[in-house]
């Protein structure tokens, strides 16, 4: 009998759906992978072995040949183990035959049964759900102070994700502790006369105005962007924000502070803060969804999407679409990795980050985002794949200048958390993923 089990090859973009087939039969004992699988590929049976014993499960003293169908279509990446073990499982009866039907899975598998975090997870999701797929894969890992948007139908889970942000985000630094608590010390919210420990999370309600949001009043205190230096600056509701408040946030963005420019004074703020914001797909907040149909049509989504400008959607790096909740969800057993698990991820990614800047004589940067465009051909140049896909990608997508150094210091993040030295095509491909989402929410307004 063979056992099948849903995964996916990487092609630029998007993600290709492979068939994993295992086969166990009586012979000579052998482990062999065909289907055009790279060396990556072909090593898994040694990480699967391995895991497998490790997990307390013996391989049976058979043939077993595993088929990673289309046999045409190059097979690339450590993605792979998962899909191969859960298969061999099925096959040798230890977990029922029907446990993956209807998931796609990705993950690569540690020589002690763990699960490592693969590249490509995004593209991976997205072409599951395209087939109706649930989708079996590692833990998150976290981001380098990228600006990131949800988008997804009201009660997803979009602002509770944004507020969960802040509790794996590494401490302030001592120097981070005494910007924030200046800050916070002309705006008169300093406690007790204690430093601010914390990094700063502000939520400001989308009535806010201009002077409020970017400073300002008869004696330019700071406005939230400054408040949140060094942390998050969540907009929730983005596009009922004012588009003249969300049009001046475009310049602290990109230079990480803000000018208050007054007849008798002019005041400069810092305004280093990583903005995370979440969106209804349409007014009414279902649009795209099964079995709805909205009584405007199609012009809910694009009246509501076009508040929003196109220089302001250039500076967002990443693009997450949240799937409405089902009932089935809410009864699922908790995640087994917590807040604390992945923060210890960030901050050894963060670390990385801070150590890469400092070597290059530039102690003032400490993240990826922070990094300008003749640095970024420094610490972000692509091995000959990634460019040959970054070239290609870049006239299809239309990318601007912004968006093609933008998707390269996301590439470059994905880089550090898979502890890789350059950028690879992988790399670039989730990347381009994530800016994918935008086109396609832009080209539909």
């Amino acid at each position: 009998m063979i056992q099948r089990v849903a995964t996916v090859a990487f092609e630029g973009v998007d993600a290709r759906p492979v068939d994993v087939q295992v086969h166990v039969a009586p012979g000579l004992p052998a482990f062999t992978i065909v289907g055009l699988p790279d060396k990556a590929v072909t090593e898994a049976k040694e990480r699967v072995r391995a895991a497998l014993i490790a997990s307390g499960l013996a391989l049976p003293a058979r043939r077993i040949t595993i088929n990673l169908a289309p046999a045409d279509l190059p097979k690339e990446g450590s993605h792979y183990d998962l899909p191969i073990a859960l298969g061999l499982m099925a096959a040798i009866g230890a977990i029922p035959g029907d446990a993956l039907a209807g998931f796609t899975v990705v993950g690569e598998l540690g020589l002690d049964g763990s699960i490592a975090a693969v590249a490509g997870v995004l593209p991976a999701a997205i072409g599951a759900n395209a087939r109706g797929h649930g989708l079996i894969c590692p833990g998150a890992c976290g981001a380098g102070g990228h600006n990131l948007l949800y988008v997804g139908p009201p009660g997803a889970g979009k602002s509770m994700l944004a507020q969960r942000l802040p509790s794996i985000l590494p401490p302030l630094s001592p120097a981070e502790m005494l910007d924030v608590s200046m800050v916070a010390s002309v705006a008169g919210a300093i406690q007790d006369g204690a430093l601010v420990d914390r990094r700063p999370f502000r939520a400001p309600h989308h009535s806010a105005s201009m002077a409020a949001m970017v400073g300002g009043g008869a004696k330019a205190k700071p406005g939230e962007v400054s408040l949140a230096h060094h942390g998050v600056l969540f907009l929730d509701e983005l596009p009922e924000f004012s588009p003249q408040v969300l049009d001046s946030l475009r310049q602290p963005l990109e230079t990480g502070d803000v000018l208050i420019a007054r007849a008798n004074h002019r005041v400069t703020y810092p305004a280093r803060f990583q903005l995370i914001a979440a969106m209804n797909p349409c007014r009414c907040g279902h649009a795209g969804e099964p079995g709805f149909t909205c009584k405007r049509g199609p012009r809910c989504k694009e009246d509501y999407q076009a508040r929003l400008s196109g220089p302001f959607l250039d500076r967002i790096d990443l693009y997450l679409d949240v799937p409405a909740v089902t009932a089935a969800d809410l009864v699922l057993p908790a995640p087994a990795e917590g807040s604390r698990e992945v923060a210890a991820r960030v901050a050894a990614a963060r670390t990385l980050q801070v150590e890469r800047y400092a070597a290059l004589d530039r102690p003032d940067i400490r993240t990826n985002a922070q990094a300008s465009g003749p640095l970024l051909e420094v610490v972000a140049a692509p091995d000959s794949g990634g460019l040959a896909l970054l070239r290609d990608a870049t006239s299809a997508m239309n990318l601007s200048a912004r968006g093609y150094h933008r998707v390269l210091k996301v590439a470059r993040t994905l880089a550090d958390l898979d502890g890789a030295e350059s950028l690879g095509r992988r790399h670039l491909a989730e990347a381009l993923a994530y800016r994918a989402l935008a086109d396609r929410s832009r080209a539909a307004a």
